[in-house]
């Protein structure tokens, strides 16, 4: 009977050591963990190591589970055979169904509560053990790596946007913090909500298409120019070479041509060349790191998707509030 007492002991304790750890993983704020680790701080690099590894961090916990659900059910079984051998097939059955719910509560909903509300302090607590365990769980969840990596290599799909994903909850939260201490506005909340949502869209989305917006040609003169962009409300416009198939040869800056003395066109400025999935925050930066040139929209064929503008795209972020 002692032997089933500790084994359901341990496997209690192991089972709720994973579910707690599962919960604060993902519950942890992975900025504060890179301010911490850029401090020295080796439980933060354990950790945030394991937060760049999360097939590692998932099938040890996966593996932790199951051995303690074994142990647990091991010890159960021993147990009754122990303290009710002639009760056959009832006993059996019993004996799962009267410690289930002591299994769920000190194993499962009291762990995950507790990680919750306090996950940087307690995972932080469980960094050694949780470390030892993956490495002496290496070698299965190493086939469970394995096993992930060929479906993603089958379906075509990246881990990557799993973590944008994990990223943009964690920065929201933070936000969320910031606004109950007082650190936030609730205006500035509101802001920084939108933005979030707006960043990780595909530029598709918001790209003007190529047949809506208006182009001028190599050959026109600079009033027309001036007055197409009026007329049109456009400071940038594309520039085409009608001489060449209509080839796109860069963009014109209106307001160059206004400040301009010479009454004749100047050399079309190179536009950013981007494409069409990369995120609307990734093109504002690309954009805003050349003086908010005319973004070139391409497919992945290389055909023409359509234009975007800095501008055009921080509207964007505001409008979403």
């Amino acid at each position: 009977m002692i032997v089933a007492s500790l084994l359901f002991l341990l496997g209690l304790t192991l089972s709720a050591f994973f579910s707690g750890s599962e919960t604060g993983f993902y519950r942890i704020t992975r900025v504060r963990l890179g301010i911490e680790a850029l401090a020295g701080n080796w439980t933060s690099k354990a950790l945030l190591w394991l937060g760049n590894q999360p097939t590692v961090f998932v099938g040890t916990t996966l593996v932790g589970n199951n051995l303690a659900n074994y142990l647990v059910s091991l010890s159960v079984v021993i147990g009754s055979q122990r303290l009710f051998p002639d009760g056959g097939l009832l006993v059996e059955i019993l004996g799962p169904i009267i410690l289930a719910p002591v299994v769920f509560l000190l194993g499962e909903l009291l762990p995950k509560n507790l990680f919750y509300d306090a996950p940087n302090r307690l995972l932080k607590r469980c960094t050694g053990p949780l470390l030892g365990c993956t490495v002496l769980f290496f070698p299965v969840t190493a086939l469970l790596w394995a096993f992930s990596r060929a479906v993603q290599i089958i379906t075509s799909s990246s881990p990557q946007e799993l973590r944008l994903r994990l990223a943009r909850r964690e920065l929201a939260e933070l936000i969320t913090e910031g606004h109950e201490a007082g650190i936030l506005r609730p205006a500035q909340q509101t802001l920084a909500q939108a933005m979030l949502a707006v960043a990780g869209l595909p530029l598709k989305t918001i790209v003007q298409r190529h047949d809506r917006v208006v182009r001028v040609t190599t050959t026109m003169s600079k009033s027309d120019v001036l007055r197409i962009a009026q007329r049109n409300h456009r400071a940038l416009l594309p520039v085409e070479d009608p001489r060449n198939k209509r080839e796109l040869v860069g963009y014109l800056r209106m307001m160059d041509l206004f400040l301009s003395d010479s009454p004749t066109l100047p050399e079309p400025l190179p536009m950013v060349e981007l494409k069409e999935n990369l995120s609307c925050l990734a093109a504002l930066r690309k954009l805003g790191q050349t003086d908010d040139a005319l973004g070139h929209v391409r497919s992945k064929d290389g055909k023409t998707v359509g234009f975007v503008t800095g501008r055009e795209l921080r509207m964007a972020f505001l409008r979403a509030t």
